[in-house]
């Protein structure tokens, strides 16, 4: 496990930046969504809404809404018991209720399982409705655990070993593919060093931290992500090939403005998912660069379920991040 010292200046800024990041990314592609709106080559994408929602201008989709849920119960009780589970899974099954959009096929079949149920233990009931839908499909390893990672690594900030632990749970509440718990281990481990060390880190070093059968895989995953660009993994629903365009995209930002603003534009140009792609690329560089590397044109207009605007994510992010 990498272990850093003390935060490194402007640890505030990257606070907020995971979950504004994150945010923006997510709005950026929501317009492009599968094709939603042409996007021409060289063309620079904006916060047009529209989508699959259809959005507002500015407005996020599902990726922030459960990422949401996650954060809001990580800043008032932490993410480190069962207990903490049952109010996420229950955060999300009122969220499926009464403000989702756009929801996944396989998070929405898990979450109205747990619903009809009658919540009696949310957690554990979920975990069986993914498990079960494992067994039956053998195909658990979307990109929608990972797409709502990023407020776990902000909750272990201080504890590296339960980050990773709890990732992969919150992973396996709906996505009980083994794969999808190792791309939000890898990416939350990623945020984490990014907000307390200022720097995208070298991903590949952080392979050690799943488990060893593998370890060699998703080193030869990180390594062709390095080597090739955003739109060569396409399509992206599958968890490795959403976390290679995500990772593309921070290491092939196109030339234009501030890192971040780069690399989300080379995310949404992935195509496929692209509000996924962006919003997954956009919690690390918001990690590594901060909130103030987002364009203010964009921190005005990014909103979305439940009713909230950039400064309730700053508000947010501080509070998950002051109980680490």
């Amino acid at each position: 496990m990498i272990e850093l010292g003390a935060p490194a200046p402007g640890f505030g800024d990257r606070v907020e930046g995971v979950l504004l990041g994150a945010a923006c990314g997510d709005a950026l592609g929501v317009p492009y969504e599968f094709g939603s709106a042409p996007l021409a080559p060289g063309e620079v994408p904006r916060m047009i809404g529209g989508g699959l929602g259809p959005y507002a201008p500015g407005e996020w989709s599902d990726d922030t809404q459960m990422a949401v849920v996650v954060a809001q119960v990580a800043a008032e009780h932490g993410l480190r018991d069962e207990a903490a589970l049952d109010r996420v899974v229950d955060g999300w099954v009122g969220w499926l209720r009464d403000g989702a959009s756009d929801v996944g096929n396989q998070t929405r079949s898990v979450l109205a399982e747990v619903g009809a149920g009658g919540l009696t233990r949310p957690a554990h009931d979920a975990r069986l409705a993914s498990y079960s839908l494992h067994a039956q499909t053998g195909h658990t390893a979307g990109n929608g655990s990972l797409m709502r990672t990023a407020p776990v690594a902000l909750a272990f900030l201080d504890d590296p070993a339960a980050l990773a632990e709890q990732a992969r749970a919150i992973s396996g509440l709906t996505h009980a593919d083994p794969l999808a718990g190792d791309a939000c281990v890898l990416w939350c481990l990623a945020i984490r060093h990014a907000v307390l060390g200022g720097e995208v880190p070298d991903l590949g070093d952080l392979v050690g931290e799943v488990p060893s059968e593998r370890r060699d895989q998703w080193a030869g995953w990180i390594t062709d992500a390095e080597r090739r660009m955003p739109s060569d993994f396409s399509p992206n629903g599958f968890v490795v090939t959403a976390l290679q365009a995500a990772w593309s995209a921070v290491r092939h930002p196109v030339e234009m403005g501030s890192p971040t603003v780069g690399s989300l534009v080379a995310a949404v140009h992935a195509g496929n998912d692209t509000d996924t792609v962006a919003a997954i690329a956009g919690a690390l560089l918001g990690a590594a660069h901060g909130a103030s590397s987002l364009p203010e044109e964009w921190l005005a207009v990014v909103h979305g379920w439940p009713g909230l605007d950039a400064a309730d994510l700053r508000l947010l992010a501080g509070r998950v991040a002051g109980r680490a």
